[in-house]
Order: C-alpha cells, then sequence, then structure tokens
C-alpha cells in the first residue's frame, strides 16, 4: 500500500510542482512560493484539509433537486464523460494535498450527495486509501451538500452531526448544513466543523445577515463545547463566502487576529496573517480569503495533545490548478466550467491544509 501512494503522489507532484512557472504580474508572485510540506507524517502528525469542489454533481437527474444544469441535456450538457473527467482531476489533487501519505482528513462543498464522494473515493485512484466518507443530506435546493472523507489507518470517528443554519426571515431558502465531526487520533480527539455559509449571490450587503446568522449558529455549538469540555481542540475549516475581515467572522464568530495573550477557549484565524498577499479564490481579478480554517486557542499552545502554528497553515496552489488570467492578467483559477463552456479543469477554489503535531506526553493524561 505504502509503496503503490509513493508512486501516485510522485505522479501527482510533478503535475503540481514540476513546473518553474513565472506569476505574470506582482500581484501573483505568492503563487511561485512553493511552501507545501510533502514530508512523511507518520505516527506523530496530521493534516486536515478542506476544498470547494465547485458543482461536483452527478449526471444523472434527481427530481427532488434543482440540478437539471448539471445532466446531459441541461445547459451544462454534463455527461458522463465530462464527470469522469472531473472525478479524475479531483482525485489527482486529493492524492497530491497529502504528500507522501494519504492526507488523514479533509472536507468537502459543493457535492451533490453521497454518491459523488463516493464515485471520487472509490472509483478513481483514491481506491488504494482506507477512506471513509461522513456526509449527511443538507435541504440546500440546489442540493448542494458538505462532506468528509478519512482514512481510516490513522484515524477513528467518535460522533458526527449535522447543524442546521435556519434563518430569521420566514421567506429565506434553506442552505447547507454545518458537519460537525468528533474524530480521535490516537486516541486523542479533535471537533472539526466543516462549513459552507450562505453565498454572496444576490449582493453582498444583503447577503451578510445570512453568513452572519451562520456563524452564530456556529459560535454557540463551540460555546456549549467549551462548557463541557474547557480544553477541547477545535478546527473550523470551509468556504465562508466571507473574508477574514468581514463582520461574521470577526463579530459573529469572534475568530481572533492576534496570538498575543491568546486563550485556550479563543478562536483565531489562520488565514489572517496571509490578508492581502494570498488567496484562495479570484473575484474580478483580486484574490480573497474565502476558505479559511479557525481553531482553538489551545492548539496554537499545545495544551491538549495537539500543537500547531500559523505557518502550518497553507493554501495549495499547484500550477496545474492555475491558467493564464487573461481579462485581469496573472493567473486565475482553472475551471470545470467557464460559465456554460467546459473548460475541463478543476476548482474556482484552492484547497487549504493544516497540519496538526501529535504531542505523546501530553495525551497520555
Amino acid at each position: 500500500m505504502r509503496f503503490l501512494w509513493t508512486i501516485l503522489f510522485a505522479f501527482a507532484f510533478t503535475l503540481c510542482f514540476g513546473q518553474n512557472q513565472k506569476a505574470t504580474d506582482t500581484t501573483d508572485a505568492w503563487l511561485t512560493v512553493n511552501n507545501f510540506d510533502d514530508s512523511y507524517r507518520g505516527e506523530n502528525e496530521i493534516r486536515i484539509g478542506f476544498w470547494n469542489l465547485e458543482n461536483l454533481f452527478h449526471p444523472s437527474d434527481d427530481s427532488l433537486k434543482n440540478d437539471d444544469s448539471f445532466t446531459p441535456s441541461g445547459n451544462n450538457h454534463f455527461n458522463w464523460y465530462k464527470y469522469n473527467e472531473k472525478l479524475k482531476n479531483l482525485s489527482k489533487v486529493v492524492t497530491a494535498v497529502g504528500g507522501w501519505e494519504p492526507i488523514e482528513i479533509m472536507g468537502f462543498c459543493e457535492v451533490e450527495n453521497k454518491q459523488v464522494v463516493e464515485d471520487l473515493i472509490y472509483n478513481t485512484p483514491l481506491k488504494e486509501t482506507n477512506y471513509e466518507i461522513i456526509h449527511v443530506e443538507s435541504p440546500d435546493n440546489r442540493g448542494i451538500d458538505v462532506a468528509l472523507i478519512y482514512n481510516r489507518d490513522k484515524i477513528k470517528i467518535d460522533t458526527f452531526k449535522a447543524i442546521t443554519v435556519d434563518f430569521l426571515e420566514p421567506d429565506s431558502r434553506p442552505t447547507r448544513d454545518i458537519l460537525h465531526v468528533e474524530a480521535l487520533f490516537r486516541k486523542k480527539k479533535i471537533h472539526i466543523f466543516i462549513n459552507h455559509w450562505p453565498s454572496r449571490y444576490g449582493g453582498h450587503l444583503v447577503t451578510v445577515p445570512k453568513r452572519n446568522r451562520a456563524a452564530d449558529i456556529l459560535r454557540t455549538h463551540v460555546d456549549s463545547i467549551f462548557r463541557s469540555e474547557p480544553n477541547a481542540n477545535i478546527a473550523i475549516l470551509g468556504d465562508f463566502n466571507d473574508h477574514p475581515n468581514d463582520e461574521s467572522m470577526l463579530e459573529h464568530l469572534r475568530a481572533k487576529t492576534d496570538t498575543a495573550n491568546l486563550p485556550d477557549t479563543a478562536l483565531y484565524n489562520m488565514m489572517w496573517p496571509k490578508m492581502g498577499s494570498e488567496g484562495t479564490h479570484k473575484y474580478q481579478g483580486h484574490w480573497g480569503i474565502l476558505d479559511q480554517i479557525v481553531i482553538s486557542g489551545n492548539l496554537l499552545h499545545g495544551t491538549n495533545g495537539f500543537k500547531t502554528s500559523p505557518k502550518n497553515a497553507v493554501i495549495f496552489k499547484a500550477p496545474f490548478l492555475l491558467e493564464e488570467d487573461r481579462t485581469h492578467l496573472g493567473k486565475k483559477l482553472n475551471r470545470t466550467y467557464i460559465g456554460m463552456r467546459y473548460n475541463g479543469g478543476y476548482s474556482d477554489h484552492l484547497p487549504i491544509l493544516l497540519d496538526l503535531q501529535f504531542l505523546e506526553k501530553q495525551a497520555v493524561k
């Protein structure tokens, strides 16, 4: 198994970083800096990731969902060939983000159902890894959900649940659930929340209350955990459709931006140091950080079995995930579709990763 994974990763890594590409303008200079750690993690470290897969729909029509555009007869003419190409592309990235061994935990959003995640994990080279899937159907009108995969060779799951994001306005459309997973690594627990907050479609200001509401609901659950587990390890990942300096993150989730004097039970936004210099998503020529990792302070301090630092939060920016931006210059995301034109790429978001060191002496307490 390990030998086979080494071959798979070597192939993916060559595709990812085998090219020495130059950014076409200074705003994209960060894309040429390879800060990805591909070293073997072994039994004392785990990697957690998240990626918006951009409309991973099954070509079959589901009469209960608004998925018509992503069917063979729909506007995007999303047929079986395009579906299998999408799966192949996504599996290459999931292989690469792990480095020289499979990534231990990875969250996804914009998946139509459990079937598409099963096809990704079991019908591609990823089938050689002992991955298991956690997925719960969300009430979102488009039929897109969040999900999580984990490597059963290293991770055990204690429990999981879906958290409903209900809006106060009676005419509001339902949105995606938040997935809460209690994972165990060498018997030490970490709470993981996978998010895909309401989009900005319809206007940023109009949709702000929806994301604030999602943040409030998530914060309520975080506070509840801290009341019962004062030393809880918490990692919050997702596409928040807001930036680290937006009010949903600062005022409602209350994710801090400074590590100085940070309490163990405070939340810290690991993407804050990247503000203005990196991005996970490009809109109208500007990079922004919609995909974020927020953690409990004790993960920075190493007080309960795990330890990390801001440098261990990475935006995975393999060259093949990007292409020339002929409109705004520099690079842009290599997407599956550009409008309704098939582009054969990957996603309109970059994956994000976090490495956690396991502190064995503390774990035996």
